[in-house]
């Protein structure tokens, strides 16, 4: 019996949606799912994962964060 060969899919932990407008922009950081922060920048975003347990090695890491509207560098509104 063989096994077929599957692309390892998984669901990332952390997802910071896109950016929002604001004074400060800001975008918001979802844990589990769960809305748990607006971060204004890419350190907020490791002190909320920080605060959940989870240790970011790679913010580039697709199986550790995803990110929606734009990469780690999009802060700002188009």
């Amino acid at each position: 019996m063989t096994e077929s060969a599957s692309p390892r899919t998984s669901t990332p932990r952390i997802t910071v949606l896109g950016v929002q407008p604001g004074d400060p922009p800001f975008r918001l950081v979802e844990i589990d799912g769960e809305v748990v922060r607006a971060a204004e920048s890419i350190t907020d975003v490791l002190f909320t994962a920080a605060a959940a347990g989870i240790t970011v090695h790679d913010l580039d890491d697709p199986e550790v964060v995803r990110w929606v509207g734009g990469d780690k560098f999009t802060w700002r509104p188009h």
